[in-house]
């Protein structure tokens, strides 16, 4: 195994990392050697089963720093942070950001129970302000390494309504148009920033999605390759992207999903 970030000092900062993409990508890229911090909102009936993935990962021999803590409060905020900057010393940098927050409301747009304007707030500052907080954030503190990369998880719904999907759509969108601004305005720290659009993936946020089932069902007769999307398959384009080779691809909204988006 290539261990490409052995020795770099270099650290991955995920925000919403105890499954699914954000899970799969602090695997793969502590198994290349990169340090992993964790941050993310779990109950105590859920951490003993995230607590195994994470000592998974404590086994490939990366330091791993973990914070069962609300990203958007902003006591926590700077709890978080402090301890980072213990964690990571005086060599230590973030090389990579990455958003994979899935907290957004299900509700429809019709009905009794339709979506308030309290509903795309809350939403919207989850999946999307979100990451322009914790970049200026982390940039504020000069924990960034000198070619940072900072990384997001949209989705085909960004630009495709679905049922029941308004607000995470139209979080979607708004994170896509986000990292287009801190791809340009950033650049002068030395900051990439790129989304990935990830196809249909079976995670615990496609769960979610009334009549998963149905677009599971018809994701696999769409794609071309006639298979879902896995967390592994996108793990490995968080990880190229975090290459140096990468480093001048800036404002992009990658897809990584075997060609679903060309049907």
């Amino acid at each position: 195994m290539v261990r490409t970030f052995e020795n770099t000092g270099y650290w991955a900062l995920i925000l919403g990392g105890s499954s699914g993409l954000g899970l799969a990508s602090a695997k793969k890229l502590a198994s290349e050697g990169m340090n992993i911090c964790i941050i993310h909102r779990n109950s105590r009936a859920e951490m003993e089963a995230i607590n195994m993935d994470f000592e998974k990962i404590r086994a490939l021999n990366s330091k791993f720093l973990s914070f069962n803590k609300d990203i958007l409060n902003s006591q926590h905020q700077a709890e978080i942070v402090a301890g980072m900057k213990e964690a990571l010393g005086a060599e230590g940098k973030i090389r990579c950001l990455l958003h994979s927050i899935a907290k957004g409301n299900l509700k429809p747009m019709t009905g009794s129970e339709s979506l308030s304007s309290d509903d795309f707030a809350i939403t919207l500052q989850a999946m999307a302000t979100s990451l322009y907080d914790w970049t200026k954030l982390i940039s504020n503190e000069n924990l960034f390494a000198e070619d940072a990369r900072i990384l997001a998880f949209t989705s085909e719904g960004s630009s495709k309504p679905l049922q029941n999907y308004g607000a995470v759509s139209a979080a979607k969108a708004a994170l896509e148009a986000i990292t287009r601004n801190i791809a340009l305005e950033f650049a002068p720290f030395r900051l990439r920033a790129n989304c990935i659009q990830a196809g249909v993936t079976d995670t615990r946020s496609l769960q979610m999605i009334p009549r998963s089932e149905k677009i599971i069902e018809h994701t696999k007769k769409r794609n071309p390759f006639k298979r879902l999307t896995t967390p592994d398959d996108v793990a490995n384009v968080v990880s190229l992207l975090c290459s140096d080779e990468a480093a001048w691809i800036n404002g992009c909204v990658i897809p990584v999903d075997g060609g679903e988006h060309l049907c």
